[in-house]
């Protein structure tokens, strides 16, 4: 197939590209060549709000839009892109109230979720900008995502603190529940969406299972083969300030998901694998926050 990747240079979009490029596909990806390019994919080398007409003429199989963010940008380029067949958007759980009943279903009504703020509202508008313009559209809301390629400061500051041998410092009793993801698990199933064309527009995706932050604390120390020592921290200590998500608990109903791709990657098997490569790629973790300074300095 010729795929389009939006991105293709970090994280999930990154790992979406080189997946479809080792699948034989023709990838082409759009970004600012500001970061080294997965092997094998054909670059479109401009700023995403720029597009003019790169795209004039090209016909793709499938777009597979793992980068946008606002309604704007998916303007910029549903307004460039001149023929495709299938149109897979990679939004947000962010997109849910709050306030709605859990777990979230896709049929839930969306809007403005205070935990995540401007994201989730941009997010929500491209999704609606895109039903408007590509009836047949998927869209997929996924929870936290984790796996090889991750450059946010998560995973990244546990596999530390059990690599120095540190207590886990956790919010209040550690039973705060979260729910994951793996990118490969997101791009087994954007492979079913294209085979299998379902009636379904919109899915929520993740692991069936929520985990509590304890749990994956403990497995995140085992991926690394430590065992963890838990130190409870009150509310009246900002959570983020040593602790890598926000105070908010929610679950997504995956069953839509589930009936098209029943199994989904074990966390500790998705972690360890996150960790063999966290290892010698260390620098591509950007955006550290100084959690173990506040730690030593506040709570130690």
């Amino acid at each position: 197939m010729k795929i389009l990747v939006t991105g293709g240079t970090t994280f999930v979009s990154k790992y979406v590209a080189e997946y479809f490029v080792q699948k034989g596909n023709d990838v082409y990806v759009i970004n600012r060549n500001s970061r080294p390019q997965v092997d094998g994919v054909h670059l479109i080398n401009c700023d995403r709000m720029e597009l003019g007409d790169k795209l004039k003429g090209e016909k793709f199989d499938v777009v597979l839009d793992v980068a946008t963010y606002t309604e704007e940008q998916m303007r910029s380029l549903l307004d460039a892109l001149s023929d495709f067949d299938d149109y897979i958007f990679i939004s947000s759980s962010a997109v849910y109230p709050e306030t709605n009943t859990q777990p979230f279903t896709e049929e839930q009504e969306c809007g403005v979720n205070s935990i995540w703020g401007d994201y989730g509202v941009n997010k929500l508008k491209a999704e609606r900008l895109l039903q408007k313009r590509v009836e047949n559209a998927y869209i997929l809301r996924p929870p936290y995502f984790y796996g090889v390629y991750e450059n946010l400061h998560r995973e990244a500051f546990v596999f530390d603190c059990a690599e120095e041998n540190r207590p886990f410092y956790i919010p209040n009793n550690g039973e705060m529940k979260m729910q994951f993801f793996n990118v490969s698990d997101l791009c087994r199933f954007i492979g079913i969406l294209i085979a299998k064309h379902p009636d379904d527009r919109i899915f929520n995706v993740g692991n069936k299972d929520a985990v509590t932050v304890k749990e994956w604390a403990r497995l995140c120390y085992k991926a690394v083969g430590k065992e963890v020592e838990f130190k409870s921290v009150d509310s009246t200590v900002c959570q983020r300030d040593f602790f890598p998500f926000y105070d908010y608990e929610y679950v997504l109903d995956v069953t839509k998901q589930s009936k098209l791709m029943p199994d989904t990657t074990p966390l500790l098997d998705g972690l360890k694998s996150e960790y063999e490569w966290y290892k010698d790629h260390k620098d591509s973790v950007y955006n550290r926050k100084p959690y173990k300074e506040f730690i030593d300095n506040n709570l130690a």
